[in-house]
């Protein structure tokens, strides 16, 4: 197979730029590279691979070239415009925006649990949102053999979450400034239960994300689940603690088996050692971390689990790479 024409939207961006370091370090294969991003990042140099490369202005015509896979990043806006003129080009989007996810013709992967989805894509695939990807990679497994009926997700999001902004906030925060750009609060020193807009059943979109994408993923439209996701002041790396109900009873160690052995998920579960999966541990990282594995008492054949991923690489960026290798894959 001939390597593919590659495109990036959104280059520039905290996602974007991510997209390169993963591309680079998975080795993946291409041959012509092409950078686009809006009007005010157009004619910026990116040194990627030992090559200069121009990044482009966005438009219409951008995909009237020979391009095979585009990775999108550049907001959901933007995806909603463009995403359809790059897949009647021939060019297969994997897009990680929100615009997407919960269309019924569009796959929504993560590529550990539900790779067989990318078969029925239109020319557009969806990569989930970044609390929800790193959920799925314990929860997959623990669903083949035990079954979940209930899911109660409470998330402690790193505010990369929110891009450069969010970033700026902390920083600004911990200095003493109480910008408030990204969020409604100064994020320094707070826990803001607040993550997205909120809606008229009182979740935010945050939460009904996980909510909705879990069920896609799983393919299981009778997962009970409900979610609270707080920002917190960490600038890398989600946070989850996920409190599940199986159908069927399990022990305690045959899960934690299930987990050791899982695709792209890493059991670090010591609690004797005070070991247990840590933000500050997990950035930088493409796997998913999980720990404080523990049987819940207050309710039958339920379990609790400690997740946490870096949000920037899995979340986002390392995902998006990995379908766009399933891609390389199918075509072989």
């Amino acid at each position: 197979m001939k390597k593919p024409n590659l495109a990036i939207v959104g280059a520039t961006g905290l996602v974007g730029s991510t997209f390169l370091e993963v591309l680079e370090e998975l080795d993946f294969p291409f041959d012509n590279l092409y950078l686009m991003a809006s009007a005010k990042s157009a004619g910026k140099v990116i040194h990627f691979k030992g090559k200069d490369y121009v990044v482009e202005e966005l438009n219409e015509h951008s995909f009237d070239k020979d391009i095979d896979i585009a990775l999108f990043s550049a907001g959901g806006d933007t995806s909603k415009k463009y995403a359809p003129i790059a897949a009647a080009h021939g060019v297969t989007v994997v897009d990680n925006s929100s615009a997407w996810r919960m269309d019924p013709e569009v796959p929504l992967v993560v590529p550990e649990v539900n790779p067989q989805d990318i078969a029925w894509n239109k020319g557009i695939i969806a990569n989930p949102n970044c609390s929800t990807i790193q959920a799925m990679v314990p929860l997959k497994p623990l669903h083949d053999k035990y079954k979940i009926k209930r899911v109660v997700y409470t998330t402690f999001q790193a505010v990369s979450g929110s891009g450069l902004k969010g970033i700026e906030d902390l920083k600004q925060g911990l200095e003493g400034n109480d910008r408030c750009v990204a969020y409604p609060h100064p994020i320094a020193g707070n826990c803001l239960p607040h993550i997205d807009v909120f809606t008229e059943n009182g979740y935010t979109k945050e939460e009904m994300k996980m909510v909705n994408e879990t069920k896609k993923i799983l393919g299981d439209d009778s997962i009970q689940v409900t979610a609270t996701t707080v920002r917190v002041p960490v600038f890398s790396c989600h946070s989850e603690s996920i409190n599940l109900e199986f159908e069927k009873p399990y022990e305690l160690e045959d899960v934690k088996e299930i987990l050791s052995k899982a695709p792209g998920l890493h059991l670090v579960d010591d609690p004797e050692n005070n070991e247990y999966p840590l933000a500050r541990d997990v950035a930088g990282k493409n796997d998913v971390y999980v720990g404080r594995v523990r049987r819940d008492f207050s309710a039958e054949n339920a379990l609790n689990i400690w997740v946490v991923a870096d949000n920037i690489r899995k979340g986002a960026a390392t995902n998006t790479v990995q379908i766009a290798q399933l891609l390389l894959n199918e075509e072989k």
